[in-house]
């Protein structure tokens, strides 16, 4: 089988809203904590990013680009 698109894909970005209460409850959160869910975010999305993608990012890293 193979993979196609999704006629219910939306070409439009997604977007991601939060309230004023979630907010400050995310700044009352130790920096620790915010760290860790930070580093796991960064490491869903390398995992999620295309090949393509990740030689761009080493690229900008180790500063070729």
């Amino acid at each position: 089988m193979k993979n196609r698109p999704s006629k219910s894909i939306r070409k439009l970005p997604l977007l991601y809203y939060k309230t004023k209460e979630d907010i400050e409850s995310y700044r009352k959160k130790p920096v620790k904590q915010k760290l860790q869910w930070l580093e796991a975010q960064m490491e869903f999305f390398h995992k999620a990013m295309p090949v393509k993608a990740k030689k761009i990012w080493e690229k900008l890293n180790s500063g070729k680009l």
